[in-house]
């Protein structure tokens, strides 16, 4: 390797895997243990209800699978439809990719609804495909509420009320994956049937954990889906739940402990104070992505992400060469461009148990990599902007709180 560790912490910006917290840390330094045993049903039990808070659901089925997003991708399909099923599955970036493809192969009829990247779902399509679906042959409708390739938030809401105006039975399946824990996500009002996460994304936990969770209406499917299933099956954690065991097979223990602390921690900030504090650090990267003179590939503010800036480079710079160099000079991962806009732009990840202080080392950073690749930057034009969104955050609350309580002005 032409890359050595070196001096200092290692600075994490990739949209996941992301740092985790120490309190996560000390929590999963631990022996295994016996999972039959009384200690880890309990456990299980406490984990269980609370995963729940996270998705705002409190009709939802959570399963914990010890995977991946892309494990969890699986369960959510394989459980509720069946081969040949329709569904309708928006391609707005390489991760929605990744999903359609998965689709694919599970043998399933896919009708994929394609955007350009920098773009959302394009819900004019999917509302004349409802219309036009007389028969209800769409079975599911399939989409990515935070597309990380290209920093793309969709509106999953304005999905469930076309799904209501149309009275459409399909199925809503969202891919959480970046967004549940750090943007609004709110899995009952908006009527999502199976909504997933994983554990190294906002959770800031290590890779290992997909987390699913099953409306009522996506239980009931389980009972007419035809599609092969074991390792993900749905049914086989029921029949555990029942016996108060919770668990079909080995568990990871220690993540389970991560996965404690974790919550624990996000529940202590408060669940909405974190969504508040990846807003917050969102307009402070996009902003600073303004000031250096650059554009993000999110083409319309509606379909912006708090948890990750893809920022567009010129022509004449490679993205890949930006990211090479934070590596290896500066001890900074910054995220790739994938696919479509591999070379075009890189990506500053910021989500997780991530504060201003951390984000302002990565600025900074990403400040002299421009420079050293020959972006002609004003360093410090970034924290020069991230200065001033923080300080008028600061007034606005101290105002409001301050005229509540009828603060006099002289």
């Amino acid at each position: 390797m032409d890359y050595m560790n070196g001096p200092g912490r290692h600075h994490l910006f990739v949209p996941g895997p992301v740092n985790i917290p120490e309190q996560v840390i000390r929590a999963m330094n631990r022996n295994n243990e016996d999972y039959r045993s009384p200690a880890i049903p309990a456990l299980t039990k406490t984990l269980l209800e609370d995963v729940k808070k996270i998705f705002k659901t409190t009709s939802g089925t959570p399963f914990m699978f010890p995977t991946t997003g892309t494990g969890a991708w699986e369960s959510a399909l394989t459980n509720t439809l069946s081969p040949g099923d329709r569904i309708v599955s928006f391609l707005i970036g390489q991760f929605s990719l990744l999903w359609i493809d998965q689709q694919k192969r599970l043998n399933f009829n896919v009708d994929v609804v394609e955007s350009e990247w920098g773009q959302g779902a394009n819900l004019q399509v999917l509302a004349s495909k409802l219309s036009q679906d007389q028969t209800h042959s769409i079975k599911a409708i399939c989409i990515v509420h935070n597309e990380t390739a290209t920093g793309v938030t969709n509106d999953i809401s304005a999905v469930r009320t076309l799904l209501d105006h149309y009275k459409h039975p399909a199925l809503l399946l969202v891919d959480g994956v970046s967004s549940i824990c750090a943007l609004d996500f709110r899995m009952d009002e908006w009527g999502v049937d199976v909504a997933l996460t994983g554990s190294q994304k906002a959770l800031s936990l290590p890779t290992g954990l997909g987390i699913v969770c099953a409306s009522p209406k996506a239980l009931e499917a389980t009972k007419t889906s035809k599609s092969l299933k074991v390792f993900f099956d749905w049914n086989d954690y029921l029949k555990f739940y029942k016996l108060g065991t919770y668990w079909p097979y080995t568990p990871s223990i220690q993540l389970l402990y991560g996965l404690r602390a974790a919550l624990d921690l996000i529940f202590e900030e408060g669940l909405d104070n974190v969504i508040a504090r990846h807003a917050r650090l969102g307009k402070a990267t996009r902003l600073a992505v303004e000031a250096w003179g650059l554009k993000n590939c999110t083409q319309k503010e509606e379909w912006i992400s708090n948890t990750v800036t893809a920022v567009v480079v010129p022509p004449n710079i490679d993205s890949t060469e930006i990211v090479k160099r934070a590596w290896k000079r500066y001890n900074l991962s910054l995220g790739l461009g994938l696919n479509k806009v591999a070379g075009k732009v890189f990506r500053i990840g910021h989500l997780g148990n991530l504060n201003e202080l951390q984000l302002l080392g990565c600025l900074a950073g990403v400040e002299m990599i421009l420079k050293d690749v020959g972006y002609p930057i004003v360093l410090g034009s970034g924290a020069s902007m991230y200065d001033f969104i923080e300080f008028s955050l600061m007034c606005v609350e101290w105002l409001k709180k301050n005229l509540v309580r009828g603060v006099e002005w002289r």
